[in-house]
């Protein structure tokens, strides 16, 4: 072969391996180099969490005045200082708007590919809203204070909670997701439990569907986390319904698609009991099986270790991929958690319990 033949195949060939490396380079960056900062950040931020030795304290306020003053050296202190009142609906607000706060935050310092996700998790505070709106108005309760300040639409959510009939509402709801469930709801042909259903499906159909469109890493984590969560509802709504006595066909509409779990065998069961026997061939027996005693006769007992496996595995993906989404839905679950603690810190020390007992129920709520 002449030199010159065997010169251009060797260009030809380097070309092609510098080409190849030069994408794959570009690739890595583009994928992780844009959680460099956030997840940076984030870290700094689970450094602030507030530990076990802090809730203690927190527990030994006994008054609800202390208990805001002993915050003022966290992230809390701005949402708190708003308060007029020491009472414990003014403090939960506060609390959850700190928490509407963080997904805020995410979805400023997060990639554009990826932070309407945390947008879209805002949206919840919407259906909440909108769900309390409607149940007040039709218990004839006035329906402003069971509006929280939080969500992508509080405007209309206020004016639905001043409108002096239930049609007025369908005008304000006019172009949003929520009109043609709503007047279905006028129209009889749904209830307020399944209008309420029908909002949660819809809120949970956007985040799954977001989920699936997105790519590799992206994909895996999102449609997990969105499965995870679903899976968490559906199962306490099951066991919730079956523990009063609930028939398969009336659970089966109650029930949020998308989750990971088959849940037809459980809906199908006479009792509690046997729900829970069903779930134990699942991928959540080890969960059940945990705290197996104490269900029966407490379901929020579940609710919390389905709320810890589900931190639990997010941390295990943020383990595998560390530059990644994981990361801010991990820390948004542990906020999650320390929002629930203080919420009932909140409440028991409302109730005069002495700080020991506080401790320990406290503890309990994590």
């Amino acid at each position: 072969m002449e030199p010159e033949a065997v010169s251009g195949i060797l260009n030809t060939t380097l070309a092609v391996v510098f080409a190849w490396v030069g994408y794959k380079t570009a690739k890595i960056i583009y994928k992780y180099t844009p959680y460099s900062y956030p997840n940076a950040r984030i870290k700094a931020m689970e450094a602030k969490l507030l530990t076990e030795q802090r809730f203690n304290e927190l527990a030994e306020s006994r008054t609800l005045q202390n208990f805001v003053v002993s915050l003022e050296d966290t992230d809390y202190r701005d949402y708190l200082a708003g308060i007029s009142t020491y009472d414990v609906e003014s403090i939960e607000r506060a609390l959850e708007k700190a928490l509407a706060g963080t997904y805020g935050l995410m979805f400023k310092i997060l990639p554009k590919r990826v932070n309407p996700f945390f947008k879209l998790m805002l949206e919840e505070w919407d259906v909440r809203n909108i769900a309390s709106v409607v149940k007040a108005k039709l218990a004839g309760e006035p329906a402003i204070d069971y509006v929280m300040e939080i969500g992508t639409m509080l405007p209309k959510v206020k004016a639905m909670a001043e409108a002096k009939t239930m049609e007025e509402i369908l005008v304000i709801l006019e172009g949003t997701p929520y009109e043609e469930p709503y007047q279905r709801l006028l129209l009889g042909e749904l209830d307020v439990r399944a209008f309420e259903t029908e909002l949660y499906r819809m809120h949970y159909g956007k985040l799954l569907n977001y989920a699936l469109s997105k790519k590799e890493d992206e994909r895996v984590i999102l449609e997990e986390f969105v499965r995870l969560r679903i899976d968490k509802l559906n199962i306490l709504t099951v066991l919730r319904a079956k523990a009063a006595g609930m028939s398969a066909e009336e659970i089966s509409p109650m029930l949020v698609p998308g989750g990971s779990v088959k849940l037809d065998p459980l809906l199908h069961v006479d009792d509690l009991s046997m729900a829970l026997a069903e779930l134990d061939s699942t991928k959540y027996g080890p969960v059940i099986r945990e705290v197996r005693e104490e269900v029966e006769g407490d379901l929020s007992v579940l609710e919390k270790a389905l709320e810890r496996h589900i931190l639990e595995r997010l941390n295990e993906l943020n383990r595998f991929y560390p530059l990644s989404v994981a990361a801010p839905l991990s820390y948004i679950l542990q906020k999650e958690r320390e929002v629930r603690k203080l919420r009932a810190i909140v409440k028991l020390i409302s109730d005069g319990l002495p700080p020991e007992r506080i401790k320990e129920l406290a503890g309990d709520a994590a």
